[in-house]
């Protein structure tokens, strides 16, 4: 059996980040189908891009949320939670049990940092060879009442405790961009801190490439290295091929 992955399925691959709440149902049905060909087992995660991100926007989301500004928890979760639905099913179309699970019923965090996970029921769909299917959300948080937290904060979090060590992440460019436009093929902590990065030009509250890398680099202070690739590359990065996108690695490997 292949061996679990944790891929993340980049908000600007499966919708149209141009136009708000555009779901970009080709591109996904193309990436169900190269995972049910693969025999896909792990974890899949995807971002809300324009299903999402302009909700959080109109409703400052990223500061927080009162008691006046408390609509946009709703409107925002259901704007993710239908793109889920979508991803789920081009997923069991593919033939993989595919189950969507919603990070604000399982999520708490504390100033826009993930806290605690509610992680066994991902646990036992794993054992039943299931695949959770989650999602950036706003989520409940202690100090700003709710808040955003990133499908790449999710990588972050969740890959340690789950035990899963092979991370792919699949955008829409063909991995991480230089200042001149080549792809950088491996970064560390230190590599990072001469990179310069473009920001998105597109509405995104979660921080574009920088705050992808940013959570990455979390990663790799514990011990575990990512891929950043092209949606064109899935294939070659599950058959473990060279994928032509940069690697995010700890800072001794």
């Amino acid at each position: 059996m292949p061996e679990p992955v944790l891929l993340k399925l980049g908000g600007s691959v499966v919708t149209d980040k141009r136009n708000d709440g555009i779901v970009d149902h080709a591109a996904i049905g193309g990436i169900a189908d190269v995972l049910g060909a693969s025999e896909f087992s792990g974890v899949v995660v995807h971002g809300a891009g324009s299903c999402g991100h302009p909700e959080a926007q109109r409703y400052g989301l990223a500061r927080g949320v009162d008691r006046v500004s408390r609509a946009g928890i709703p409107v925002t979760h259901e704007a993710v939670a239908s793109l889920n639905r979508a991803v789920v099913a081009a997923l069991c179309g593919a033939g993989i049990d595919a189950v969507g699970v919603h990070p604000l019923a399982a999520c708490t965090a504390d100033d826009g940092r993930i806290v605690s996970f509610e992680e066994e029921p991902l646990r036992l769909l794993l054992g039943l060879g299931c695949v959770p299917v989650l999602h950036g959300d706003v989520v409940m948080d202690r100090r700003r009442g709710a808040c955003i937290v990133s499908g790449d904060q999710l990588v972050a979090y969740l890959a340690p405790r789950l035990g899963l060590s092979r991370i792919g992440l699949v955008t829409n460019v063909p991995g991480v961009l230089d200042a001149s436009g080549a792809v950088v093929p491996r970064i560390s902590r230190t590599d990072a801190k001469a990179l310069a990065i473009g920001a998105s030009s597109t509405t995104d509250v979660t921080g574009g490439m920088g705050g992808k890398i940013a959570e990455l680099l979390r990663l790799a202070d514990d011990g575990i290295a990512s891929h950043v690739f092209g949606a064109d590359r899935l294939t070659d990065f599950l058959a473990r091929r060279p994928h032509g996108g940069t690697e995010i690695v700890p800072e001794d490997a």
